[in-house]
């Protein structure tokens, strides 16, 4: 290959891909699915895959997901995405997964990430817990979740990726601390009345901010326990602009990490260059 091929190879935007699911109280029908989406996107030529929250369990009551957590390092979940990861040849995101916490009868709402042959690199435990009251709507993630503390970022080829999940995106100050990134990604459950008045605002301000894409992966319609997920999966240029999106249902979206745009946006408007605080 010629000097001049080598940089242009080089400068080729690293394709990704967020799942979209509407997950089930079934852990092994959600593998399944889950499964065939990632072979989806691989043969779409995403080298990196990102699953949404709870992509393997969405339980009828929320001390369901207990039955299921796994010790760190091993367990039929975590042997899933490991085993994905190596035979895609494709480095995955893990969505999140119950793993135990040192509470009996709590858990810890975990992100793994593998490399494109099945080890784990990177771990972020969820740090915001979700509470919301209205009218029949009620959710305190707290009373089976125990909460992270540390901020996470792992090195991929074309940069740093930094972690978080679902309810994080409320507090930008946590994707200030993820550092300089290439992407951050955002696995979600968000519910339908919180997504339809705020996902799309508060992913484009986190992409805005940090002049950085964002890649959002997402549960997305009506769930076998009753309870409805807003979707809208999507990936968002450092421009807050949405490179591509998917309303409902299951299936995928794609589309390419691009440095050069993250330059041109950076040069052209340097804000994140500028920041006092933080």
């Amino acid at each position: 290959m010629s000097e001049k091929s080598s940089e242009s190879a080089s400068a080729a935007p690293f394709q990704v891909a967020a799942l979209q699911m509407v997950s089930t109280p079934d852990r092994d029908r959600n593998l399944a699915d889950a499964g065939r989406l990632i072979a989806e996107a691989a043969r779409g030529g995403a080298q990196l895959v990102l699953l949404p929250e709870y992509f393997c369990f969405m339980g009828y009551k929320d001390t369901d997901k207990l039955a299921i957590r796994e010790m760190p390092g091993d367990g039929p979940i975590q042997r899933f995405l490991s085993d994905a990861a190596r035979e895609h040849r494709v480095w995955i995101i893990g969505g999140t997964l119950p793993l135990q916490s040192p509470e009996a009868n709590r858990v810890l709402n975990t992100t793994l990430v593998f490399d494109p042959a099945g080890k784990q690199i990177a771990r972020y435990d969820k740090i915001h817990l979700f509470n919301f009251e209205r009218g029949e709507e009620s959710f305190d993630e707290a009373r089976t979740i125990c909460p992270g503390s540390d901020v996470q970022t792992f090195d991929a080829p074309f940069g740093r990726v930094g972690l978080s999940v679902c309810y994080d995106l409320r507090f930008p100050e946590l994707y200030r601390k993820l550092g300089d990134c290439a992407l951050m990604v955002v696995p979600s459950a968000f519910t339908y009345t919180t997504g339809r008045a705020h996902w799309e605002t508060l992913l484009k301000a986190r992409a805005v901010e940090n002049q950085c894409y964002v890649l959002a992966a997402a549960q997305g319609g009506t769930h076998e326990n009753g309870r409805k997920t807003w979707g809208h999966s999507m990936l968002i240029n450092p421009w807050g602009e949405i490179v591509a999106v998917k309303d409902e249902g299951a299936g995928v979206v794609a589309g390419g990490i691009d440095l050069q745009r993250i330059a041109a946006v950076r040069a052209s408007l340097p804000a994140y260059r500028h920041r006092v605080i933080g």
